[in-house]
């Protein structure tokens, strides 16, 4: 479950991104064309201290990306290749925005999602004590062979950045899409999704057992 706050935050998401998207090699978008979120689906931390949040955003008529987030409440330890930025939460406080491949906490969460078809956490506003449903943007799937058990993700050994970008861990191997809708499947089980003007279920990631 992901509990949600109706809460400012400067900068916002957006803005962090669109500083943060024009270098990576794998963005394509219109020049000068604002940033559009598309759609997004969230993972659960079982410990509730990581946001988990993957955003799917667009420039202009440009193809649709899919950028995975974490937000913490203090720096990740050798993750400054990762950090998207920092933003002020006007509920939490102070928040560290990854890039989510370099987050171990997203590489276990993902694993189970594609292996385990765990899903996506269900989200909620907290109003006036109350927790309020809040309706999903897209939905999300798997699709392919899955392993009888899912083994512990362990350590995150390498990533590879790219499109898809690869994390390799102690016992699986997960490819995430960065543009949706084209380019070859790494293949394994794959974790799909679709949205409002997206019907058919394109695939996001993919992972297999090393």
């Amino acid at each position: 479950m992901a509990l949600l706050h109706r809460a400012t935050l400067r900068p916002s998401k957006l803005e962090l991104l669109a500083a943060w998207l024009p270098g990576r090699d794998w963005f394509q978008g219109d020049a000068g064309a604002d940033l559009e979120r598309v759609a997004g689906y969230r993972f659960d931390d079982p410990a509730g201290a990581v946001g988990i949040e993957t955003m799917l955003v667009r420039a202009g008529n440009g193809p649709v990306h899919q950028v995975p987030l974490t937000y913490r409440g203090a720096p990740l330890d050798g993750a400054e290749r990762w950090l998207v930025g920092t933003t002020e939460h006007s509920v939490l406080g102070p928040r560290w925005v990854y890039d989510a491949a370099g987050d171990p906490v997203y590489a276990a969460a993902l694993a189970d999602a594609v292996l385990a078809s765990t899903g996506q956490a269900e989200e909620y506003f907290e109003v006036d004590g109350r927790r309020e449903p809040r309706e999903p943007s897209m939905v999300i799937g798997t699709s392919g062979a899955r392993p009888a058990a899912v083994p512990a993700v362990g350590t995150v050994r390498d990533v590879v950045a790219g499109d898809p970008t690869v994390i390799v861990t102690d016992t699986v191997e997960l490819a995430v899409l960065r543009r949706l809708g084209g380019g070859t499947a790494p293949g394994g089980t794959a974790l799909t999704g679709s949205w409002s003007g997206q019907p058919t279920p394109l695939p996001l990631a993919y992972a297999s057992v090393r």
